[in-house]
C-alpha cells in the first residue's frame, strides 16, 4: 500500500524521483497514465493488469465507455524506476497534469498520485472542506 506525501521535482529531462518507500513494488515495472482531477497515476504493473482488466469489460456499444478506455489508455506509459528511483513522465501527461518543476507525490492505497502542487493544494482544501459530510454519506 501506497502512503504518505512526498514534495519533489521534475529533471530538465522531464523525470521525478520516487519516494524510497514506493520503489519496491514498482522494481519490476509500473505504468503511468493520466488520472483524475488533473494528477497522473502510477500503478505497479500487477495493479495496472487489474485496473485495465475491468476497462476491458466496459461495453464497445457505449461511448462512455469507449471514452473511458481510450482515456487510460491513450495516456498509459511503461517504465521501471532507474538505479535513482526515477521515472521518465512524457509530455503529454506532464500536460495534463500541470506539471513543470515541482511536483507534489502521494500514496493513495493501491496507486500513486503526481500532482502539480498548485492542483493538489486546491483539490485538497475542497475535500478537506466537505470530509466530515464524505465520512458521514460513506458511513466511515
Amino acid at each position: 500500500m501506497f502512503l504518505g506525501e512526498f514534495q519533489h521535482s521534475l529533471d530538465a529531462k522531464g523525470r521525478v524521483i520516487l519516494p524510497v518507500r514506493f520503489r519496491g513494488r514498482l522494481e519490476s515495472g509500473l505504468v503511468l497514465t493520466r488520472g483524475l482531477d488533473g494528477c497522473l497515476w502510477v500503478m505497479s504493473l500487477e495493479d495496472w493488469e487489474s485496473f485495465s482488466e475491468r476497462l476491458n469489460t466496459l461495453s464497445l456499444a457505449d461511448p462512455r465507455g469507449r471514452d473511458t478506455a481510450r482515456f487510460f489508455f491513450s495516456g498509459a506509459s511503461e517504465d521501471r524506476p532507474d538505479r535513482q528511483g526515477r521515472i521518465s513522465v512524457p509530455e503529454p501527461l506532464r500536460r495534463h497534469a500541470g506539471l513543470e518543476g515541482d511536483v507534489v507525490v502521494l500514496g493513495a492505497g493501491r496507486r500513486i498520485e503526481v500532482w502539480s502542487p498548485e492542483r493538489w493544494e486546491s483539490r485538497r482544501a475542497v475535500v478537506e472542506e466537505q470530509l466530515e459530510d464524505r465520512i458521514a454519506d460513506l458511513q466511515l
